[in-house]
């Protein structure tokens, strides 16, 4: 059974408006593995749920100096804070207009917040202000790539994988590195084979579209969740294949981000798709 937990909106938080966004037209995989998972009771997460102005949250971050959440939400640029242990309090500041606004990262006091074409947001504090600074992918504008993911690794630097590149085949998928301090973005950083995956489900041909992923700090493996496939991919830190877990689409009925604490804990967002609310869902490394 699941556990359920409201969560109310504290006096500092931003209002929006939300249109019903209706989840992507894909049939998830029909086997169910979750349960293999060793690290993690897939089917019995702790819920939390989020107020309405989260219904559409996307990427989130652990904050691990107060034990708090950052996220954003498609479609509008503010940035939340989500106190998980301080009377569940939530804040927000304005940094831009209506983007599709799709992960977050944090390295060195600097959000970095991903574009759906590529382009990268990175956000500075300034007292209680945010700064912004564009920076714009290549050829953004003519290309037909599609992004979601946005993660930070220490040895790699920030890695953007793909949910849809033009250069992309059904039996990959790649990613790209991103350099802060140049500004420059580097193709091919890694590359995921679809294969084994087909393989370990039984079926064939996935078009594998990732929408968020993080390194587990505890086992050093990349968690990639997909939320059009209803699938959790580990991986290497290289893009090399582990391990795949069928969802089950009743608890992650639209998982858009993915972090983790520093003892390994995993948190995954879920938008609200259309009825019920947008949540958390808690899950304790065993």
């Amino acid at each position: 059974m699941l556990a359920k937990i409201h969560l109310y909106t504290g006096c500092g938080s931003v209002s929006t408006k939300k249109e019903n966004k209706k989840e992507e037209n894909s049939q998830p995989p029909k086997l169910n593995n979750a349960a293999s998972s060793k690290e993690y009771d897939l089917n019995n997460p702790t819920v939390l749920n989020l107020p309405a102005e989260l219904n559409e949250i996307s990427g989130i971050l652990f904050y691990a100096k107060d034990t708090s959440l950052f996220s954003i939400v498609d479609e509008d640029g503010i940035l939340y804070k989500i106190y998980l242990h301080r009377n569940n309090k939530v804040e927000s500041w304005r940094f831009d207009k209506k983007r599709d606004f799709e992960d977050l990262a944090l390295y060195d006091s600097t959000f970095y917040v991903l574009v759906s074409n590529g382009d990268i947001e990175q956000l500075t504090f300034n007292g209680n202000a945010i700064n912004s600074t564009k920076v714009v992918f290549p050829d953004s504008d003519k290309k037909a790539n599609e992004f979601e993911t946005l993660y930070y690794d220490d040895k790699k630097g920030f890695v953007l994988i793909c949910k849809q590149c033009e250069e992309d085949k059904k039996k990959a998928v790649s990613a790209f590195g991103y350099n802060p301090s140049t500004q420059i973005f580097t193709p091919s950083i890694l590359t995921i084979n679809v294969l084994p995956i087909d393989e370990q489900l039984g079926e064939q041909k996935i078009h594998l579209k990732p929408s968020a992923a993080a390194i587990n700090p505890v086992t050093n493996e990349l968690y990639i969740l997909c939320s059009v496939n209803k699938l959790l991919v580990v991986t290497d830190r290289d893009g090399n294949f582990k391990n795949v877990f069928s969802l089950d689409e009743k608890i992650y009925k639209q998982p858009e981000g993915i972090t983790f604490t520093p003892n390994g804990d995993m948190i995954i967002s879920n938008e609200f798709n259309e009825t019920g609310s947008a949540n958390l869902l808690i899950l304790k490394r065993n």
